[in-house]
């Protein structure tokens, strides 16, 4: 920043007075960054003139400073302020209440309005649901196609067919079981004696496992 920019637009004096009325206006703690951003439009404050002008007043003991580590902010002194009436005290005492209140309805509708802007995120838009619709109306008519082809058929297995293949299955199912049992206590009663891996011996013998091959006994209909 230039000395041009730094001085353009007020003076020292000037600036002090700018920023001295300020910080009585708000009432708040601001940095001679937050300062200089808030004024520099409107009053052509250059930064180094805002951080001369607010050390300056603080020397005077026009506004208060505090640090915070490297960070140094500036606040009215609240003893040269005029201090408020009572009925100013309630006055803003109920203005704080009615925006409160504001604040309340408003963070209400806030939330509402997330609700609904969460749902419509998670919808379908109308060229989606019109794809989707078309892809139905299709998936429907592939089925009553494939379902009046099956009503069609002669060759539909009748109760006592399916009662016979049921029968069936569990027998063989139950036939399986015992065997599997009585060829795995055989072979463990082999293995005892067996100076190899049982691993070793599957493969002198050449016997393989269901396991070997993915088969799982089915299970009953």
């Amino acid at each position: 920043m230039s000395k041009g920019r730094d001085g353009a637009g007020a003076g020292g004096g000037a600036a002090a007075a700018v920023l001295l009325r300020y910080l009585r206006e708000q009432n708040r703690p601001y940095s001679a960054q937050d300062a200089f951003s808030n004024l520099q439009r409107e009053h052509g404050l250059g930064k180094a003139a805002v951080v001369k002008a607010l050390e300056q007043l603080a020397q005077q003991g026009r506004v208060r400073e505090k640090a915070y580590g490297k960070q140094k902010v500036y606040f009215a002194d609240q003893e040269q302020l005029p201090a408020a009436s009572d009925a100013e005290l309630r006055g803003l005492d109920a203005q704080i209440a009615a925006l409160c209140g504001q604040v309340q309805a408003l963070q209400q509708s806030c939330r509402q309005m997330e609700a609904e802007l969460k749902d419509l995120s998670s919808s379908m838009t109308t060229p989606e649901m019109a794809k989707e619709i078309k892809e139905l109306k299709r998936d429907c008519e592939s089925y009553t196609e494939k379902l009046e082809r099956m009503k069609s058929a002669t060759n539909h297995v009748t109760p006592e067919e399916k009662e016979k293949v049921c029968s069936e299955q569990k027998l063989y199912c139950r036939e399986w079981r015992r065997r599997k049992r009585m060829a795995t206590e055989l072979l463990d009663a082999i293995l005892e004696g067996y100076p190899k891996s049982k691993k070793q011996f599957f493969e002198e013998v050449g016997i393989e496992t269901d396991e070997e091959h993915n088969v799982v006994l089915p299970a009953a209909v």
